[in-house]
This record gives structure tokens, C-alpha cells and sequence, in this order.
């Protein structure tokens, strides 16, 4: 099996236990928005320019903490495991639409999806295997222990 190496980025919706995921083109899979590196770009370099291209989001880097990394089948690539450098904005991107988030360049589609009961995946609409089985158990647990450490 080949890997792939991506950045990915986690944004939480404000008010209720969601993230926001694309689409990308000609694909069925929801995943969280990133992309592949460029030669000498690090992680978080990836991440905030990948977010800049897809989304149209300028992202403060001092509200970035990285999660960590994860490996899964890959989405949209047979045969191909995907390694995943993941960051977590600590707030919603100051001109991050809430209501009407915007896509740019390969996305095609763009949605929050609750991470508490994400949707089953169907024939027309999966979740990338990285996000469900590594990423959100991730996040539960590293908010599960922030709210311990803060009681």
C-alpha cells in the first residue's frame, strides 16, 4: 500500500458538538479540509495555506494546537493509507461564515456533521475513515480531559 501525507484541520462549530467537513469533487467522502504538502512546507505551513485555498480562511496561527497524527485507509484512493498531521483551531476563524461556510478550488461541497453521532455512511455520502475511527475519538478524549483539568 502506498501513504499519503496530509495536513487537516479541525474547526468546531460554536454552539453545538459539530465540524466542518468537505467534499472534495467527483468524491462521496466528507472529510475535514486540508491538503497534501509542498516540498519543504511543514505541517502547520500546509495546514493554514491549504485552508487559505479550499476555504478562503486566514487562520491565526497562535489558536492552532496540533492533535496529533493519524493513519487510515485513505478516502478516495484505493489500495493507499493516509497519514494525517492534525490541528485544531481553538476558535472559529474570525470570517469563517457559520451559517453559510464558502468552498473554493477542488471542494465541491461543504457541511457541519456532529461529531457526537456522526451519520452513518451510505451509497452517495461516507466519512473518511481517518476522521471517524482516529480523529473524533481523539477529540472526544482531549475535550473530555480539558474539562476534568478545568473542574
Amino acid at each position: 500500500m502506498k501513504n499519503i501525507t496530509v495536513s487537516a484541520l479541525v474547526i468546531q462549530h460554536p454552539s453545538k458538538p459539530a465540524l466542518l467537513m468537505v467534499r472534495k469533487k467527483g468524491t462521496t467522502s466528507f472529510m475535514l479540509p486540508g491538503g497534501k504538502p509542498e516540498p519543504d512546507e511543514t505541517a502547520q505551513d500546509t495546514v493554514v495555506r491549504e485552508i487559505r485555498e479550499e476555504l478562503g480562511l486566514r487562520l491565526d496561527e497562535s489558536q492552532l494546537f496540533f492533535l496529533g497524527t493519524f493513519t487510515a485507509p485513505a478516502a478516495n484512493e484505493a489500495r493507499h493509507t493516509v497519514t494525517g498531521h492534525v490541528f485544531v483551531c481553538e476558535t472559529v476563524p474570525a470570517d469563517l461564515n457559520i451559517d453559510a461556510p464558502q468552498c473554493l478550488q477542488e471542494i465541491e461541497d461543504i457541511d457541519w456533521f456532529s461529531y457526537v453521532d456522526l451519520p452513518p455512511d451510505t451509497a452517495g455520502r461516507q466519512f473518511a475513515p481517518l476522521t471517524r475511527t482516529q480523529v473524533i475519538p481523539a477529540l472526544v478524549k482531549h475535550w473530555s480531559l480539558g474539562r476534568k483539568e478545568q473542574g
